[in-house]
């Protein structure tokens, strides 16, 4: 969870995000750590801002001359980023410098360095007032690395390699900590998210409001239906399956928050009503047994993730 999640859970912690907790539900809830955090995400000192690293937003698809892009673009002539970026991020300015991969590399080898080295030293002030070695919770969003950081994926290999060489810290996931320390604290985390102010004001806000009460709606018809069905023909069993894909297709958070952050808000509003629309749809033909088998087939064909979801999971 988000580092507030953590620092306001109650009880309060007695060694803030640097230990996971044990909720009543049995769950245990380890929390963002701020210092790792804010090296890697902030807009003003983060790595990826390195005036060294390369910039993400030019590219030859709009930089070089038309005609000479042309033979590469789609059919409709319109210019698309390509991935070739010739251009580092220079600092705040339009004329960029060009790319240097060589300094860019070294760059990632500082950084990755400095992290390493921030983290023994946070670790080591830690270990003195703890009565259990403590663990340093860095999550990022996966696209960070490779997308708008291009060097992300070499900052973080070089980052794996170091502590692989290191005696003073290693990497560990969450339940590698659990099997060496499963003795925890009970406490009931805050409400937190990791979109902006911490809370669910992207998520929830006078832009995308209205979408909940649809969300709500046909959930608790398609669970209704699910429930008359607890042993249903191959039929029935693929459109009610069916329908619950096209139901969590529609819960995606993605939309509210493109909705909110005014994103193409035009397809997101697009998306949520489809996948609603197809799941109510679904509904009524099981309802009316008269259900379109041709079209199941080209939803189960488009809208095809969790190709072994079952709609029994929610009887």
């Amino acid at each position: 969870v988000d580092t507030h999640g953590i620092a306001h859970a109650s009880p309060r912690p007695v060694y803030g995000v640097y230990a996971p907790i044990a909720c009543e539900s049995g769950v245990a809830a380890f929390g963002r750590d701020p210092d790792s955090s804010k090296q890697v995400w902030s807009a003003e000192e983060g790595y990826p801002g390195d005036f060294w690293y390369r910039d993400f937003y030019r590219d030859i698809g709009f930089d070089l001359d038309y005609e000479y892009v042309r033979p590469y673009l789609p059919p409709t002539g319109q210019r698309i980023h390509t991935g070739l970026k010739y251009h580092r991020i220079t600092g705040k300015t339009d004329q960029k410098e060009p790319y240097d991969p060589e300094r860019a590399r070294a760059r990632a080898q500082a950084h990755a360095d400095h992290f390493v080295d921030s983290r023994i030293g946070q670790v080591d002030w830690l270990a003195r007032h703890m009565e259990r070695p403590p663990i340093i919770v860095c999550p990022y969003d996966a696209e960070l690395f490779g997308h708008w950081w291009f060097e992300g994926p070499l900052w973080l290999g070089l980052v794996l390699r170091r502590l692989a060489a290191t005696a003073d810290l290693e990497a560990v996931t969450p339940g590698d900590d659990l099997t060496r320390h499963p003795t925890l604290q009970r406490a009931t985390p805050a409400a937190s998210t990791w979109g902006w102010k911490g809370y669910n004001e992207v998520w929830l806000s006078g832009q995308n409001d209205w979408i909940y009460r649809h969300l709500h709606a046909t959930a608790d018809r398609l669970h209704a239906l699910c429930r008359r069905y607890p042993s249903a023909d191959e039929r029935t069993r693929r459109a009610l399956s069916q329908a619950l894909r096209e139901l969590l297709l529609g819960q995606a958070s993605d939309w509210a928050f493109m909705m909110s952050r005014d994103t193409t808000v035009e397809y997101a509003v697009r998306r949520t009503k489809d996948h609603l629309l197809r799941c109510q749809r679904l509904c009524a033909e099981v309802e009316q047994g008269a259900i379109d088998e041709l079209r199941l087939a080209a939803l189960e064909d488009t809208d095809n993730l969790f190709p072994a979801l079952d709609y029994r999971v929610l009887l």
